[in-house]
């Protein structure tokens, strides 16, 4: 079996399934957020009664972080209905916006974009707050009501995106049942050059795909060159699964893998038990395609899908009005490293807006130094916009006043994961994604740039 139908057969009690066969699947854990949250619940209360109990109160995990930093009304009302279903059902993990479990949420526009405006509970992006607060363990099936849930496969689980109304379902009987996806075999060769990143390299494969070319399959990577490959990185493929159609996006198990789970169990008190699954030494694939990572280069996917891909340099010259780099694929740490490694001493020539993924990455970059200056400080001093308030931000658009948004026909080049027509805001905006290296020369030439030139 592959690593997805080993952890499906684990799950739904079976000694081995097949892709294609229907199995009840036991969650681990469940995770919604501020806006398929209130709807989630709406479900549960319809179906199971307004008095029903979530079917375990360990297992769920609430995370705010759509739109939040907004003066929008209804944004703002949606993170109260989380508030008070977390205390009516005594939920142990709620990473709020607020300090008082009995207050309400309301974004203060006055005090500006840029200056925090969260308490010390909330958490930033779910998928990069997930596994930073120890909620994603080898081995377990994670659902949650976000298409980006798959990142979590880049510790060998099995994490999906669900709908409301499956995830009403799960809040009130732990299970969900699931069709086994055919697996696609993804074998990562060789190590990156540099000005490349793991985004080059999941824009690389989607491009060689088409962004439906994984509909409703697990994808699998492995192979010698993702020893060479950090969490982050991982995460980064992982997320994108999505971008092809994928069902999930998972990586074997490895040392690497067991030393960030375990340190962050422990450091956040979560469930320190797991069990990672191998592949079988015979797995049956539909599909493969070796990736020799050094030959890759710096990628560029084109509006208007993540399909669109080509190579940086064969699109340099191509004009640009603002460059963004956040979100849960090119919001981590090591993504503002490298952006700040390409424009440190630099200047940008348009405008450029950075928003961490979490609160966590807001103090990494904010006490980490280089030289005489921190991370944070080499960015604004190259004219890149930073905000403090971690979150989702521009990456879906948002309302009107979400710091980023595009909210006139624009082109911009994006670290983060989307770009369907009207993703960062208007509809007849353009949206170019490349790695954080490549968002980065982009945003100091004001045009689509190879980073290479600037390493």
């Amino acid at each position: 079996m592959t690593l997805t139908e080993k952890i499906l057969a684990r799950a739904a009690g079976k000694a081995r399934v097949q892709a294609g066969e229907n199995v009840w699947v036991n969650a681990d854990v469940l995770m919604t957020h501020d806006v398929c949250g209130p709807g989630t619940i709406g479900v549960f209360k319809r179906e199971f009664g307004a008095n029903a109990k979530v079917w375990d109160r360990t297992r769920v995990v609430i995370i705010p972080d759509h739109y939040i930093f907004t003066a929008d009304s209804n944004s703002n009302r949606n993170v109260n209905v989380l508030r008070d279903f977390v205390r009516e059902q005594g939920i142990e993990y709620f990473y709020d916006v607020i300090e008082d479990p009995n207050g309400t949420w309301k974004f203060d526009p006055t005090r500006g974009q840029l200056a925090r405006q969260y308490g010390s509970h909330y958490a930033g992006v779910c998928h990069s707050a997930l596994p930073q607060k120890g909620h994603t363990r080898p081995g377990e099936v994670l659902f949650g009501t976000d298409s980006h849930t798959c990142t979590a496969g880049a510790f060998n689980e099995f994490a999906t995106g669900i709908g409301n109304t499956d995830a009403g379902f799960v809040l009130g009987t732990g299970k969900l049942l699931l069709k086994v996806p055919e697996t696609m075999h993804f074998r990562l060769e060789g190590r990156l050059q540099p000005g490349v990143m793991a985004k080059d390299i999941i824009l690389h494969i989607i491009g060689e795909i088409g962004f439906d070319g994984a509909t409703y399959r697990a994808m699998q990577f492995d192979g010698s060159g993702v020893a060479g490959l950090s969490m982050d990185d991982r995460m980064t493929i992982a997320n994108m699964a999505i971008e092809a159609g994928g069902k999930n996006g998972i990586f074997p198990f490895d040392a690497r893998t067991a030393e960030y789970v375990d340190h962050r169990t422990r450091l956040n008190g979560t469930r320190q038990h797991y069990a990672p699954v191998e592949a079988d030494a015979e797995q049956r694939f539909v599909y493969e395609l070796v990736v020799d990572l050094g030959r890759l280069e710096p990628t560029v996917a084109c509006h208007p899908d993540p399909g669109q891909r080509k190579p940086a340099k064969e699109l340099e010259g191509l004009k640009l009005d603002r460059a963004y780099i956040g979100s849960c694929t090119g919001g981590k740490t090591s993504d503002f490293v490298e952006f700040a490694r390409v424009v440190r001493g630099r200047q940008v020539a348009i405008d450029t807006f950075g928003v961490p993924a979490t609160p966590e990455i807001v103090h990494d970059l904010q006490t980490t130094r280089w030289g005489n200056q921190t991370i944070w400080e080499i960015l604004r001093a190259s004219g890149v916009q930073m905000t403090e308030n971690a979150g989702c931000a521009a990456c879906l658009g948002g309302p009107v006043d979400t710091f980023g948004r595009m909210n006139t026909p624009l082109k911009c080049i994006s670290a983060t994961n989307r770009n369907f027509p009207g993703r960062m805001g208007h509809k007849e905006s353009q949206v170019f994604l490349a790695s954080p290296a490549t968002v980065a020369a982009s945003a100091l030439t004001g045009k689509i740039t190879d980073p290479r030139a600037f390493l």
